[in-house]
């Protein structure tokens, strides 16, 4: 019998009914767990678009009632929130952009046994990993490179992460082999010719797991522009809606009455608004990368 025909004989054979049990087991235990992780997220969906009356009464649960925009109507009406759109839009690119530059080549240097220094570079890299100088150390390099209040704060001082470096070093070293870098050698390439022509491209699974690490990062990163950033032109999303958030805070306390009542539910209503807006972008930009997200992650932490 050919391998063909065996194939298709171990496919015919039936599973055992423990099997099946088993399965049903396991499925059902997928299916909860998929509930408990999304629907706290459907039900804020459904709650930003819902009577605001409904949703403190406690009434929605699988559909929203009352349909209604007044959240984001009254989100909208915040100018500087389009500002901060656009800050963070562009923090998270060009953040995304100068971390994979920064962390990449350095990453495929301690790759290379034949590095010079290797151990050395690699606990220089490590011990900050660890130990940091802390906050006020940081504020005065920062302002001592006048970078205090400008647009670069947010993008060039933070962008190298050492665990971005150990996991990308993981991969080269488990995924390129030593005899692709000698044939190349042969062929006359040089170090520099290697890493853009056969590494890079080799390479895709791990460059997107960093980039999407790097981009959620800088999308919901608010305390570097909370503590280095003062003009509200510069200041990001996260940030927006945190003072956004605060001032219908400081509203509701100073109302009494049914005006209080009133404003409190516009508030939470603006607060799940606010979480929608924030997070639905980043969300959809993961199932571009999920299967680059996976390979590079297992591929980077397993040998062979």
């Amino acid at each position: 019998m050919t391998s063909k025909g065996k194939a298709v004989k171990r496919m015919k054979i039936k599973k055992s009914k423990e099997d099946k049990i088993f399965n049903i087991f396991l499925y059902g235990i997928a299916i909860i767990i998929l509930i408990i992780v999304l629907y706290p997220m459907y039900f804020i969906i459904i709650a930003s678009f819902s009577n605001p009356a409904e949703v403190a009464a406690g009434n929605i649960t699988f559909f929203p009632k009352g349909p209604t925009l007044k959240g984001y109507r009254k989100l909208a009406e915040y100018a500087q929130l389009w500002v901060g759109y656009k800050n963070t839009i562009l923090y998270t690119v060009i953040g995304t952009l100068i971390t994979l530059v920064t962390n990449i080549p350095a990453a495929y240097a301690l790759s290379r046994s034949d590095l010079y220094g290797r151990k050395f570079l690699t606990v220089f890299f490590l011990i900050p990993m660890f130990f940091t100088g802390g906050l006020i150390p940081t504020y005065l390099a920062i302002k001592q490179f006048q970078l205090l209040d400008n647009f670069w704060v947010m993008v060039l001082p933070f962008s190298v992460v050492t665990y971005y470096i150990v996991v990308a070093r993981t991969f080269f070293g488990n995924t390129l082999p030593e005899e692709l870098w000698e044939s190349a050698q042969i062929d006359g390439c040089g170090t520099l010719t290697f890493f853009f022509k056969m590494v890079l491209p080799l390479s895709k699974a791990v460059l997107a797991v960093i980039a999407l690490w790097a981009a959620v990062g800088q999308w919901n990163s608010y305390f570097n522009a909370l503590v280095y950033l003062r003009n509200p032109d510069l200041q990001p999303l996260q940030l927006v809606l945190r003072n956004i958030l605060i001032s219908n805070q400081t509203i509701v306390s100073m109302t009494t009455g049914a005006a209080a009542v009133e404003a409190k539910q516009t508030a939470e209503l603006i607060k799940y608004a606010i979480i929608v807006i924030s997070s639905l972008p980043i969300m959809c930009m993961y199932p571009f990368v999920q299967k680059y997200f996976n390979k590079g992650v297992m591929l980077g932490s397993l040998k062979g």
